[in-house]
């Protein structure tokens, strides 16, 4: 696999973000997924691959919902976050069996079925809105050939909601998306065309809201986002620039005056192969 030097998020904003995600993501998947993983047998323990495991908050957050002893194979591009993954993998799991940990420096573009041989779990977070068409088809290609279920946490679904309202949020948040799907990215679109992939190839898919609510304690957060949010919408846009001006500085001002909510919406992916097939 190729690999690259530039990282496609740094570490401070995947720190900062962490609590939010843990909050957001979907539990109601992990019923289903546990049951899969106990009816299909795993006497040695799980072997999971986390997908653009960046600084590894999806090991942090599923290692301890999950029993049984655990080895994760954490895949990034980035070297310096993997340290930080590894590090931090928590050391036991759901039972109290403890988990072990490799790492992988490497493209996902590339990701092959004989990279996942002998995978109990394929994962990943923030991963499948920055993918191609054909990204999401190699990987579904891949997850399918290796017989195993995958949980595709936090892709964003082009849905945004802040309170008190503004008349410019409309154009911002439709900027905004047209900016994920630049370059044939899917962005909001990534959640559909990956459960028909998935459900093309016999899996059973469900998917589930998996929603960012920022409030008064998260401003910091919700500071980092709007930059971010309205940057890529003028940038997409240059005509929204002089009115994003002022309205950036007022939602910044209402933000730190803890006065501004914001729901990003996201959903979550359960793909369990080897089922009748279909999405729910």
């Amino acid at each position: 696999m190729n690999t690259t030097d530039v990282p496609l998020y740094q570490p401070e904003w995947l720190e900062l973000r962490e609590g939010a995600d843990a909050a957001a993501r979907a539990v109601e998947l992990l019923d289903p997924l546990r049951g899969w993983l106990e009816d299909a047998g795993r006497p040695g323990g799980l072997v999971i691959h986390d997908l653009g495991c960046g600084t590894g908050s999806m090991g942090r957050w599923l290692a301890p919902r999950l029993p049984g002893p655990q080895h994760w194979v954490l895949y990034d591009r980035d070297p310096a976050l993997l340290g930080r993954a590894a590090a931090r993998t928590p050391a036991v799991t759901a039972d109290g069996s403890g988990v072990t940990v490799l790492t992988r420096r490497a493209d996902l573009g590339e990701l092959a079925a004989e990279d996942l041989a002998g995978a109990s779990l394929v994962t990943a977070s923030a991963l499948l809105d920055v993918l191609t068409r054909d990204e999401v088809d190699a990987l579904v290609a891949a997850c399918a050939e290796a017989g195993c279920p995958v949980l595709l946490a936090l892709s964003v679904v082009g849905q945004v909601e802040l309170s008190p309202a503004d008349p410019l949020d409309g154009e911002i948040a439709e900027a905004f998306n047209a900016h994920q799907r630049r370059g044939g990215l899917l962005g909001p679109d990534a959640v559909m065309v990956a459960s028909e992939a998935f459900a093309l190839r016999g899996s059973t898919v469900r998917v589930h809201s998996s929603p960012w609510r920022l409030g008064a304690g998260e401003s910091a957060l919700t500071a980092q986002w709007l930059q971010g949010w309205v940057e890529a919408a003028c940038e997409q846009r240059p005509v929204l620039a002089p009115r994003a001006e002022a309205y950036l500085r007022d939602r910044l001002a209402a933000c730190a005056a803890g006065e501004l909510r914001v729901v990003v919406h996201h959903s979550d992916l359960l793909a369990l192969p080897g089922t009748t097939g279909g999405a729910s």
